[in-house]
């Protein structure tokens, strides 16, 4: 059963996910990080919607119900700061929703806050992947990104892995 949370407006910081370039894998490039989950806490992908475990913990279901919310949205600049229910997401603004919907964070943050979110290293359920500029999530085993380049970039389920160097890993307590 998705759970559904209505929370008020959040507060507008200073946001922006920088533009991201291709980058082809070659000689010297680090391979793309494969995500490490173990059996049961893997979310199912159909359609572009997310579905949690059965044994996931409750802000883990109410993670993956917000952003099968905003999945598909526009990619928009500073969008989720302003206001929590927003036309678009930036890489924060989805990420800020996500938690928030889940009851992981407080206010809406800009990538760069998220260096320091929750504690330290990949969690069980929920990864947060933070750098100056960009932010994403991992939860149950699914991407949830932007891309930033078009409006058809906005915040959706990926199942391919990207590259996480320059990326701090962050979890939220005990998930």
């Amino acid at each position: 059963m998705i759970t559904v949370l209505a929370l008020g407006a959040g507060i507008l910081l200073n946001a922006g996910c920088s533009r991201h370039k291709k980058v082809k894998r070659g000689k010297g490039r680090p391979a793309a990080v494969a995500y490490r989950v173990t059996g049961g806490r893997v979310a199912e992908l159909h359609g572009g919607v997310a579905y949690a475990p059965s044994g996931a913990p409750v802000e883990v279901k109410r993670a993956i119900a917000a952003a099968n919310r905003i999945a598909g949205l526009p990619y928009k600049w500073g969008g989720g700061h302003a206001r929590l229910n927003d036309s678009g997401y930036d890489c924060s603004g989805a990420a800020s929703y996500v938690l928030r919907n889940a009851g992981l964070l407080e206010d809406q943050m800009p990538s760069r806050g998220f260096l320091k979110y929750g504690k330290r290293g990949a969690g069980k359920w929920i990864t947060v992947y933070a750098r100056k500029g960009h932010v994403y999530l991992v939860i149950a085993g699914l991407r949830f990104d932007t891309q930033g380049t078009t409006t058809q970039d906005g915040p959706r389920w990926r199942t391919a892995p990207r590259k996480a160097k320059g990326h701090t890993r962050r979890h939220p307590p005990g998930l």
